[in-house]
Order: C-alpha cells, then sequence, then structure tokens
C-alpha cells in the first residue's frame, strides 16, 4: 500500500515495529533484551524520509515516501540502489499496514554488540551522518611512496644520530 508521509513517519514505525516484535519475533532467539524499538533521527532527504531503526534484533536505514515524485516502488523484498554521498547502498522494499511501503537497508543484525538502548541510539546516529557525509578521497600512490620515504628518513635520523 503506497503512503505519503507529510510529517515524520517515526511514530508510525515504532508502532508498526513493536507490532512486528509481539506478533512476529516474540519467540525468536536473536533478541537483545537490553534494547527496544525506536525510529531515530528521521529527517527529510530528496523528498523523502530518512532515519534509522533500532530495534532489539537488527538496525536498519529506512527510506519512506515523503512524496509522490522522486519515490522508485520496487515491492515486496526486491533489492534497489540508492545513492548517498558516501556511496550507493542496497534498500530492500517491504510494506507494513502502520507504515505503507518503505524501504530499509541492514546496519546490524543481531544486536549483541549493543550494551545499552543509548550505545545502540548513537551508533544509529553515527551512521546516518556518515551516510549523507562522502568519502575521503584515498591518497595518491604517489602520496603513500612519498609518505613511506619520510618515515624512513625520519627513522635513520633518530638512529643515526
Amino acid at each position: 500500500m503506497f503512503r505519503i508521509h507529510e510529517s515524520s513517519p517515526a511514530e508510525a514505525i515504532e508502532e508498526a515495529y513493536f507490532r512486528i516484535l509481539r506478533e512476529r519475533m516474540a519467540d525468536v532467539p536473536v533478541h537483545n533484551h537490553d534494547l527496544s524499538v525506536e525510529a531515530v533521527d528521521f529527517q527529510r532527504w530528496q523528498g523523502h524520509w530518512l532515519g534509522v531503526l533500532v530495534t532489539s534484533w537488527h538496525m536498519s536505514l529506512m527510506l519512506v515516501p515523503g512524496d509522490i515524485t522522486g519515490w522508485e516502488s520496487v515491492g515486496d523484498n526486491q533489492r534497489r540502489f540508492v545513492k548517498f554521498p558516501a556511496g550507493d547502498f542496497a534498500f530492500l522494499g517491504s510494506d507494513e499496514p502502520e507504515i505503507g511501503e518503505f524501504q530499509s537497508c541492514a546496519l546490524f543484525s543481531p544486536m549483541n554488540k549493543f550494551a545499552t538502548q543509548s550505545e545502540a541510539v548513537l551508533t544509529a546516529r553515527a551512521s546516518l551522518m556518515a551516510l549523507l557525509h562522502p568519502v575521503a578521497p584515498a591518497p595518491a600512490a604517489e602520496e603513500k611512496r612519498q609518505d613511506a620515504k619520510t618515515s624512513l628518513s625520519r627513522r635513520r635520523f633518530l638512529t643515526l644520530r
């Protein structure tokens, strides 16, 4: 079901994933019981909503339609690549009654590396910030060779004095 979200979909996302926790995930043994469902930092991005979903079983980037323009429907469990400043990321299509159509990109699963909800939320925020900033270019081969020569020269200087 296609639905446009004119305001942040965070509340609808949390409602959907609390339901999923109760109905589909309750007996699955992958939960980190120190974590809960939380929609983190949903913001406008290219006319749509982008944020991170934290649950006790996974953390994912989420794209939710904010406008009919520019939204690319892909269907349930179908993949599409989305270009961000940090690179291209694969998103899977999904649909839940509370949200409508959306797309997600897994960041962490399972969630056993997180000790607290605040640690998971901070990681979600850092992931979102990294996604929206370009990756610094790798140093050129010549710069690497020059750095290696400089290191050797310093080492030689210190050992020869």
